[in-house]
């Protein structure tokens, strides 16, 4: 194996989570002695629970990440390491940049200028999605790339506007490629694959778990030179989002709603903390 294949067997493994990648990184940058540190190393490398150790290593030394590949590469599924020359730059300068993603789609969209992260409620209000329209559409006609997480409500809504106008978006699954979520977004999943690109940091066989979402989030951050909250209640996911853009150094931008609206009592909070409020396409043009 070589390096790239290497890591991409090491993400595989149950129990690598980010952190214990990087430890095994920092360790050894060209992971040479992946397969000839002991158990005793390895407990005192990683301070990860004596069943989830051995778990990884029974992974570590007997998954076959070669056969994986070729049955990756038959479904149209491809890797980029965080050791390519292709990595997205912008994906890079994040804390924790993923040291894998699996895509499907057009890669160049990755090096594309002019990304835009587009989250909100899976529940929107009829003004949510008039608004999200309206503000869209001069984007994509003016070549933003829309990036979003395959969600039911504004996600969806999202690539669906993108993807009728002829634009180029990206969606950010949660889980693998091979396990799409929600099911009713298969389709629109396929529509993205044909004419844009899917990405996930997930092992494509690997179905989503809740706490892969937040994962998933600040990578739509992490590749968005801003990030366009449409509608979020107090408490949501898009605002995890937006927490991470500000964390990333992103331009974060929201839609005002009314105040007595449950699902714009997020985006109004931002507002009032300092987002950006967007009433038309014109506010997110002049930051780009």
């Amino acid at each position: 194996m070589n390096k790239k294949e290497k890591l991409i067997h090491l993400h595989h493994c149950r129990g690598a989570g980010w952190k214990s990648i990087q430890t095994i990184m920092s360790k050894d940058p060209s992971l040479s002695s992946l397969f000839t540190t002991d158990y005793v190393e390895w407990a005192k490398m990683l301070p990860i629970p004596s069943n989830k150790l051995n778990l990884f290593l029974k992974d570590l030394h007997s998954l076959n990440t070669i056969d994986k590949l070729k049955n990756y590469k038959d479904s149209q599924i491809h890797c980029l390491t965080i050791f390519d020359d292709e990595y997205p730059f912008l994906l890079k300068q994040i804390f924790d940049p993923p040291w894998v993603l699996y895509y499907k789609g057009d890669k160049k969209l990755l090096t594309r200028k002019n990304t835009l992260g587009v989250v909100g409620t899976r529940k929107p209000t009829s003004y949510g999605l008039e608004a999200l329209k309206s503000i869209l559409l001069p984007l994509v006609k003016k070549k933003f790339v829309i990036i979003s997480g395959v969600a039911a409500g504004i996600d969806a809504e999202s690539h669906k506007i993108t993807l009728r106008e002829g634009g180029d978006t990206i969606g950010v699954l949660g889980g693998g490629l091979m396990q799409i979520y929600p099911k009713s977004n298969v389709t629109l999943a396929e529509e993205i694959v044909n004419k844009g690109l899917l990405i996930s940091e997930t092992p494509p066989e690997v179905k989503a778990e809740p706490w892969m979402f937040p994962l998933r989030n600040r990578i739509i951050s992490g590749l968005s030179q801003g990030v366009f909250v449409v509608e979020a209640k107090e408490r949501s996911g898009s605002l995890i989002t937006a927490q991470a853009a500000l964390e990333h150094g992103r331009e974060v931008f929201a839609l005002p709603g009314n105040v007595t609206s449950l699902e714009s009592l997020g985006t109004n909070q931002l507002i009032s903390d300092g987002a950006k409020l967007v009433l038309s396409s014109r506010q997110i043009e002049e930051e780009f």
